[in-house]
């Protein structure tokens, strides 16, 4: 069975003057299809930029990342953006919408971008804005929304190529407590019942909880890689 995710002797530097500064040290890893992962740990751990390697949105200084059996230090960059574009869904802190296009239009976006028709998507589309309870809210722009609506806005968004994996970061970081615990339950519900690859980034102990393995970094190594409770 091919993993979801394989990370090999991952190590990221930036110069920084004349010196290396080392964000992560000789990572390596695999995440099963249908995991639910956390990452934790302290500000400036390199967390996030595990993320960004993962989703092939940087590249490493050394070692390989393959995902979906793919490695992608074999691919181009066309190659790579389009696989971001079907194969990855990505949620962010910051929800990224654009203030004058409504819910329905801000979920199609990415079709767009990738030369599709959206009048092909709508039985997809209609399903989606089930899924994050927002059938009742399509026509609305994001100011007339929560941030926790705007985030299962970003949420659906991901949602929409169906792809296999979604890397969130820091996805309910900009939320109230109420509202994260909402946006929480809904990616276990994505993760459960439509059995999606999620990794996710945060220092919340209790976010991390709602994963079922929980990767503790400090110093930009593994310090514990375990099982949630």
């Amino acid at each position: 069975m091919i993993n979801a995710i394989e990370v090999n002797n991952l190590c990221k530097s930036f110069k920084l003057g004349k010196e290396n500064l080392d964000i992560l040290k000789d990572l390596s890893f695999s995440i099963d299809k249908g995991e639910f992962v956390s990452i934790m740990g302290s500000s400036g751990c390199g967390k996030s930029t595990l993320l960004y390697l993962l989703g092939g949105l940087d590249k490493p200084t050394s070692g390989n990342i393959i995902v979906n059996g793919k490695d992608y230090s074999n691919m181009k960059e066309k190659e790579k953006s389009r696989m971001r574009r079907r194969e990855l869904g990505f949620v962010f802190q910051f929800y990224n919408l654009v203030p004058n296009l409504n819910v329905e239009d801000n979920i199609l976006l990415p079709l767009l971008l990738d030369g599709k028709k959206p009048k092909d998507y709508k039985a997809e589309l209609d399903k989606i804005l089930d899924v994050i309870d927002m059938s009742q809210k399509k026509r609305h722009t994001p100011r007339e929304l929560s941030g926790g609506q705007q985030q299962r806005v970003a949420i659906a968004r991901a949602l929409l190529f169906s792809p296999e994996i979604i890397l969130a970061d820091e996805p309910i970081g900009n939320l109230d407590s109420k509202s994260g615990i909402e946006i929480m339950k809904l990616f276990k519900t994505i993760n459960s019942e439509y059995k999606k690859t999620i990794v996710q980034v945060t220092h919340s102990r209790e976010a991390a909880s709602f994963g079922n393995r929980i990767i503790n970094l400090k110093d930009g190594e593994i310090e514990r890689d375990e099982l949630s409770a």
